[in-house]
């Protein structure tokens, strides 16, 4: 008895010192275990901060959704849950059975399911499931202004300003608990160690609605001419704000994945350089102009359209004679611009290319921004000074060749391009502003004035005529580039890139506008292609910013009560144009884009009320008489219920 009491003693005391050591000594190490095994550390998603245009309009936002996770120690039978979730989850069965048999403690199956996908697994009941919240970031208007902001993944941002901005828009990260036993069934509610927190929000430069503007004529025109690519990106020259960047093909940043090509993501605005052609003759004026070499008055043997270099022999698109450079601008001769290239000299051609920006980067800061291609002149051949003068054996991006043309627009001050005006938190508080920027004053204003009444003449009687905008002085310059083939390394007399770059009004603007066709189907010209398209942009465009035509009379304005002792204005406004045509329907309209509407008309306008307009006389589609009044009554009722006309 003493013999097994002793036996008992130790076995007991050996018992207990092992259980104190595991307890007490290896506490820590065998709980962490213990956490590994049937529990894990999730990193939760902040709330990503919105996207809105310059006014506040949501562009990309964020709702609260739940990812689907799968512990898969807790699986019973992998094969069968697998062939159950497949269908509605939309992953196939073989790549969910891998996940569930991985033998990992926590595993992935399908981050930021829509809520009625997420009802559809919960009905399943199945254990070893469960669901932790995350954000699904949404973009409300689809294409609208996709190639600008871009797309998120799971990892953040991965093209256009949701990948330039990540940083700000991600927020804080948190963290949680999710734990359950070996048969997967939860033992705790999950624990939100740290709670994620929201992103800042970014306020763009874009305008919803020059943006809906731009997309709508570059669409038509993509499908119309069959293009390989077609883009339209508008800007304001006094800021350098980017009002419009619109492209096609474009893409759902909501389906992102359902693309058939990646390079559809590709923002080619600022990643694809190409060979400006004729819309660089401007860069060339604008440099001889400054430096004195040549007047718009001077006159230029244009050789009668053929001209010998080095031995070779270029010719231009028309047999033209004496031109002053003004009319070399106007019909775009090649042998004239060549000409002022050569008195130009290599290296002054040089400096004010680079002076506007060419061959670096415009800062905008989206992502894969190139700088173009703009050789050293030490490198240049005896033929590249000839060709560079006509938009040849240079290559720039369509941001560079906008904001070069701003430049001249500006008073011959190159603004960098603004895309982001502002972080803001998630109060709505202004948390940091970005201020425009002025890069440079590449030519003095003098200079600038005198080419803008030149690119005025190219419109009015030169090859851009068809860019004309009603009521409003344009000025620009078409261009039509051949491409080189890459297997002869010549010029291909196919269709290459057709584009037109102006702004309006010529006298002080407020838009310049780009407007590109790549080797469209069944267009030769930028002046037939591409100079309609800039008209049809920028009419709509400039009746929304409220611009006055040129030839608006000023009107008179007499205030006093009304019959119920309410303010009343009383408008009328004539001009010297023939009354036409219907009166359109201007109702839900400010009463500046209304009289915009009606002057072309030359309709006599009377005014009664403040807001927007509420009623009109005639009614819309009614004839006009020869002495007809618009009677407009306006309403503040009619200003919220127009807000998003």
């Amino acid at each position: 008895m003493l013999i097994l009491a002793a036996i008992l003693t130790v076995a007991f005391a050996g018992l207990a010192g092992r259980l104190g050591w595991l307890m007490i000594v290896k506490h820590g190490e065998l709980a962490a275990l213990a956490e590994r095994q049937y529990s894990r550390t999730i990193a939760l998603q902040g709330a990503r901060g919105p996207i809105v245009d310059r006014h506040g309009a949501p562009l990309a936002t964020s709702t609260p959704a739940e990812s689907l996770f799968a512990q898969p120690r807790g699986i019973g039978d992998p094969v069968r849950l697998a062939a159950a979730l497949a269908p509605i989850v939309d992953v196939p069965a073989r790549d969910l059975h891998a996940q569930l048999t991985s033998g990992k403690g926590f595993v992935w199956l399908r981050r930021k399911l829509p809520p009625a996908v997420a009802a559809r697994v919960r009905a399943l009941n199945e254990p070893g499931l469960g669901f932790l919240a995350e954000p699904l970031r949404l973009y409300p208007n689809r294409e609208l202004a996709a190639h600008v902001l871009g797309f998120e993944g799971v990892d953040g941002g991965l093209e256009g300003v949701e990948r330039a901005w990540n940083e700000a828009l991600a927020g804080t990260p948190g963290r949680a608990i999710v734990g359950r036993d070996a048969l997967g069934r939860e033992i705790a509610a999950q624990q939100i160690l740290t709670p994620p927190a929201p992103g800042r929000g970014v306020m763009l430069t874009l305008d919803q609605t020059i943006q809906y503007l731009a997309e709508r004529e570059i669409d038509a025109a993509y499908r119309r001419t069959h293009a390989r690519a077609a883009m339209a990106i508008a800007m304001d020259p006094r800021s350098g704000d980017v009002l419009a960047l619109a492209l096609r093909p474009t893409f759902n940043p909501n389906a992102f994945l359902d693309v058939a090509s990646r390079e559809v993501w590709r923002n080619r605005a600022v990643t694809d350089p190409f060979e400006p052609g004729s819309t660089f003759k401007v860069i060339l004026a604008a440099a001889a102009l400054e430096e004195g070499v040549v007047r718009p008055d001077d006159r230029i043997w244009a050789e009668n359209g053929q001209l010998t270099i080095a031995k070779t022999i270029i010719h231009d698109w028309k047999k033209f004679g004496w031109l002053s450079f003004s009319e070399v601008l106007q019909n775009s001769s090649n042998v004239g611009s060549m000409k002022v290239g050569l008195a130009l000299g290599r290296d002054r051609y040089h400096h004010y290319m680079t002076a506007f920006g060419f061959g670096a980067p415009t800062g905008i800061g989206l992502p894969g921004e190139s700088r173009g291609l703009l050789r050293d002149p030490q490198r240049w051949s005896p033929l590249s000074l000839p060709t560079m003068s006509i938009g040849q054996e240079v290559s720039v991006t369509a941001l560079q060749m906008l904001a070069a043309f701003g430049a001249v627009a500006n008073g011959g001050t190159l603004m960098q391009p603004r895309l982001v005006k502002a972080e803001f938190d998630a109060d709505g508080r202004e948390m940091r502003r970005i201020e425009p920027r002025a890069v440079r004053q590449v030519v003095s204003p003098e200079t600038a004035r005198t080419l803008s009444r030149m690119l005025v003449e190219v419109v009015e009687h030169g090859t851009g005529h068809l860019a004309a905008v009603g009521g409003y002085d344009v000025g620009g310059k078409t261009g039509t580039a051949q491409k080189l083939d890459s297997t002869t390394r010549r010029y291909s007399r196919a269709p290459g890139v057709l584009s037109f770059v102006g702004f309006v009004p010529a006298d002080e603007p407020r838009l310049v506008l780009l407007v590109l066709l790549d080797e469209p189907k069944n267009e030769k010209w930028g002046s037939e292609a591409a100079a309609p398209i800039f008209a049809a942009i920028a009419a709509p465009v400039l009746r929304y910013l409220e611009v006055p035509p040129r030839d608006a009379t000023p009107i008179q304005i007499v205030t006093g009560p009304g019959a119920d002792d309410t303010p009343r204005v009383q408008l009328v406004s004539t001009t010297a144009a023939p009354v036409g045509g219907v009166m359109p329907d201007v109702r839900g309209r400010r009463l500046r884009q209304a009289l915009a509407t009606l002057e072309p008309l030359g309709v006599g306008v009377q005014v009664d009320g403040r807001g927007r307009v509420a009623q009109q006389s005639p009614a819309p589609g009614e004839r006009l008489d020869p002495d007809a009044v618009a009677r407009l009554t306006l309403s503040p009722d009619s200003a919220r219920a127009g807000a998003g006309r």
